[in-house]
């Protein structure tokens, strides 16, 4: 049974030391000593601030406006004369002021109220009778008499609620004692996946041989702490063996989203810490092992994520913003309403390492900017910058995800700087999400190297973008096909004209993630480079997986 927010507004008025007593008093000059020693047990904060806390937890998921003083009952549209109720809820506004309704004017009388809900009515009742008994004025002989009719006459529903609500108690209570942690919670993720390559690599790329069918797998363990209520402290510790294909294929485009190595060792993979500074701003300080996409919206919602997105390293996001120098640092969100939001994050790639080329802003680096908008319902856009810089020995302008000449414009040994600019959009109109991106950079030489013909100041300008198509819950609740297509990274100009890609590589994507349980499920696919490395000499490379994710 539900109990209706007039049925508990009504309760509100009957303490349970009321109901305890076999008689009801009506005498003027004497209080009711059950009455007067619940109000003096009672809590006294003014409404208002009661209220405040209230709608802070309860009003969260409604549409219904905050709770809000009620001074008549006229003023709830959905109330009527006509109503079994209207004479009590009237008294309760009226005479006692302790009737409470929703901000849009509504009292919604037959749906269920929560216990927040029901707190709030009884603390304003409370105060009231509080007040009366600390000004000499009881209950009307009247007034006792309708509270003792509505006992008897509500006595099996209020019973009933009250037994319901000490076994909720007693539920409550075995879960916090039975709990991981009061500030803490644990959450995993385990990725199994058998991993092939096909198609001959030819003559052209480094390393490239036959592979052989693999089995590689990747857990993770995340702890989500709050020290405020407001803010997060996330630590993630992870084990993975999963080959990148590079090493066989001889070309980093058949890298996957989620390989890696940590030689059968757990880890600290990510540690940062994210609080509130304003209601529109909030603040991130990043220990180690975060990226960029960790405080700035990718706008590539169905595919980004490692675990259940995209199977590719390259079709998770743009490369030429979100796989610069990452690492330890800090970064910011500011929200404009809920139309647009600014991030802003500067990350070191050795921060920790204080050393010549490394350290917090001696080593790789990489600064980002992104203003994101949603111009109109189910559209969202953004558009951003980063300027990052790489020591001679760690450079990587493309992420791992293009040609060598990409990665390397001016060879490993020439310290180079990047200047990427990415534009970034997605669109989603039932029951099809397209998102897309484009990515520019220009890279530049930050000293000579005679021997690669290579001179202080050359620039190379690379260019990379990508479509991709999603069909959310296609078959079944959870589940996603996807195809994507797209370009990574290629050299497109060069002051030394043969570190230029001379023919261009396309990547084409699909892939169906299938749900067997909410916590099991399995995305078998494959992606096709086609002119590996942006050169027509290399053949076609096949790379085929099934990615079996399970979460807790």
């Amino acid at each position: 049974m539900l109990a209706s927010p007039a049925i508990l507004a009504i309760e509100a008025l009957i303490p349970t030391g009321i109901a305890a007593m076999p008689t009801l008093s009506t005498d003027q000059t004497d209080p009711v000593p059950e009455v007067a020693a619940i109000a003096q047990d009672a809590a006294t904060p003014e409404p208002l601030d009661i209220l405040e806390q209230i709608n802070l937890y309860s009003q969260a998921d409604l549409e219904l406006g905050p709770l809000e003083q009620v001074n008549s009952v006229r003023e709830l549209s959905d109330v009527s004369p006509t109503d079994w109720a209207y004479q009590a809820m009237s008294a309760l506004a009226d005479r006692h002021q302790c009737l409470l309704g929703y901000g849009d004017g509504t009292y919604r009388g037959n749906r269920a109220m929560t216990r927040y809900e029901f707190a709030a009515n009884l603390n304003a009742c409370l105060i009231q009778v509080q007040q009366r008994i600390e000004g000499l004025s009881v209950l009307s002989p009247d007034e006792l008499n309708a509270i003792r009719r509505l006992q008897e006459e509500f006595a099996a529903e209020l019973a009933t609620l009250r037994g319901r609500v000490d076994a909720l108690e007693v539920r409550t209570a075995e879960l916090e004692a039975n709990q991981f942690s009061p500030t803490t919670k644990l959450s995993g993720e385990v990725l199994m996946a058998p991993i092939d390559a096909f198609g001959d690599r030819g003559d052209t790329t480094d390393g490239g041989e036959d592979t052989e069918l693999s089995f590689g797998y990747r857990a993770r363990l995340v702890l989500d702490s709050s020290l405020t209520g407001r803010d997060r402290l996330r630590t993630r510790l992870q084990a993975v063996n999963i080959a990148r294909l590079d090493g066989t294929t001889g070309t980093v485009m058949s890298r996957l989203g989620f390989d890696g190595e940590s030689d059968n060792e757990v880890v600290l993979e990510r540690l940062e810490y994210r609080f509130p500074v304003t209601d529109n701003m909030r603040v991130w300080l990043a220990g180690t092992g975060v990226s960029q996409e960790h405080i700035i919206t990718v706008t590539n919602p169905l595919f980004e994520s490692s675990g259940s997105g995209a199977l590719s390293r390259f079709a998770r996001r743009n490369p030429a913003i979100y796989r610069q120098p990452n690492g330890a640092g800090a970064g910011f969100e500011y929200k404009f309403g809920n139309w647009a939001r600014l991030y802003g994050a500067y990350l070191a790639g050795n921060a920790g390492t204080p050393t010549s080329k490394n350290g917090l802003f001696d080593g790789s680096y990489s600064a980002t900017a992104q203003l994101t908008a949603t111009p109109i319902e189910n559209l969202e856009v953004s558009l951003a910058y980063s300027n990052s810089y790489f020591p001679g020995g760690e450079v990587n302008v493309s992420g791992s995800t293009g040609s060598g000449n990409a990665r390397r414009p001016f060879t490993n040994n020439v310290a180079t700087s990047s200047n990427n600019l990415g534009v970034q959009a997605s669109f989603a109109f039932e029951p099809v999400t397209v998102s897309g991106w484009a990515g520019w950079s220009l890279a530049e030489a930050q000293v000579s190297d005679a021997g690669a013909n290579i001179s202080s100041g050359d620039t190379a300008t690379l260019f990379n973008w990508a479509l991709n198509v999603g069909v959310p819950d296609l078959v079944k609740e959870g589940s996603l096909l996807g195809f994507i297509v797209g370009q990574p990274p290629k050299v497109i100009d060069h002051e030394v004209d043969d570190r230029e890609d001379p023919d261009t590589s396309l990547h084409f994507e699909a892939l169906f993630t299938y749900p067997i349980t909410r916590r099991i499920s399995i995305t078998p696919g494959f992606f096709v480079i086609t002119n590996p490395d942006h050169n027509s000499d290399n053949n076609t490379i096949w790379v085929g997986t099934m990615r079996t994710r399970f979460s807790f």
